[in-house]
Order: structure tokens, then sequence, then C-alpha cells
């Protein structure tokens, strides 16, 4: 039997970040818990956690889970999640937001670097490997001259909390075909222009 995938949603925990666009990965793991009627509960891996099944029955077995400690903090908890449903890097998604791409796009990859998310660098530490999946949510660039950190750490805009719905629910749909039809297939479905 197969190790499942494990899809952590990066943010920070509390009601203070709960809207920020850099809990954008947390609010896309609550819609995928959403869709299977899962309720994630407090895990000894310092998360919140829920066992589930993605994609058409019987579906694919997945930890759904957000780490309870601040983003870039994130590496010690993956880890543990991942020790102890017995899964690799290798069934590891990170679903995360994502400044170098445009607001509304979402885009797949395995690997690379971590373009400055302290989440993503917390985690490569405490794995030893950058290679894991990540499932990038874009919120776009700062306007102006506004710090970056200032940034993700606002609430989405009026207007884009207009749209969240749609990024959110193309990202869930994202980390499903990712988990059922591999990255090849994913990444043909959402990086083509629609």
């Amino acid at each position: 039997m197969s190790a499942p995938w494990v899809v952590v949603g990066l943010g920070n925990p509390g009601p203070r970040y709960a809207g920020n666009r850099h809990n954008v990965g947390a609010m896309v793991v609550d819609e995928l818990a959403r869709r299977t009627g899962s309720t994630l509960k407090s895990h000894k891996a310092r998360a919140v956690a829920a066992q589930a099944r993605l994609g058409p029955l019987p579906g694919e077995p997945v930890v759904l889970a957000v780490p309870s400690s601040y983003m870039n903090e994130s590496g010690g908890p993956v880890s543990a999640l991942l020790k102890f449903f017995g899964a690799g890097p290798d069934r590891l998604v990170v679903a995360h937001d994502e400044l170098d791409i445009e607001a509304g796009v979402v885009r797949l990859k395995r690997g690379g670097g971590e373009g400055g998310h302290n989440g993503l660098r917390s985690i490569s530490q405490s794995l030893g490997t950058r290679d894991y999946y990540r499932v990038r949510v874009g919120i776009g660039r700062p306007p102006g001259r506004m710090d970056p950190a200032d940034f993700v750490l606002r609430d989405f805009s009026a207007a884009e909390r207009k749209e969240l719905p749609f990024l959110l629910d193309d990202a869930a749909d994202a980390v499903e075909a990712l988990v059922r039809d591999g990255l090849l297939e994913a990444q043909q479905r959402f990086h083509s222009p629609r």
C-alpha cells in the first residue's frame, strides 16, 4: 500500500491572519476539506489535519493539513506529518501564495527555488530537499514601492475577494489534477491559456 499524498496549505495561524494573501495556501486546503466533507482536527505534528480521498471514486488517499505554526516555521510540522503518515517528499504537495505569478493564476511545479518564500525555505531546510510539488497561487506583485512582506500580510482587497472563490476553486482543482493525473497532465491543463 503506497503512502498517502500529503497536501499542505501554508499560512499563519489565528484570526488576525485569516484573510491575508499569505494564507491563500491554507484557504486552498480549506476548500479541499469542504469538497471532501472533511474536518481538519488538531494533530500532534503541530498542524490541523484530516484524512480524505481526492478525485473520482474511489479517489486517491490524501492527508489535508495546515501547520499550526507561523509560516517561517512550517518545516517542522510538514516534516512531522510526512514521518507520521510514512510519506516521502515525492508525495508532498504544498499550496502557497506566489508574488511572481499574476494574481488569479495557478501554476504547478516540482522542486526549484523558494523565491524568498519563508514557508518554502523552512520546509526545504527541514526535509533536506527542495524536490517536492508546489501548487503556486498567484497573488501578483505589490503596488508601487510597497514592501512585499507588508503586501502578503494584508487582506485581499475588495475586488480580489470577489475573485477569490474562483482562484481557490482553480487551485483546489490543480491539487486534485496533480494527485490524480500527475504533474505533466496537470501542468498542461493549468498552464495553457484558457
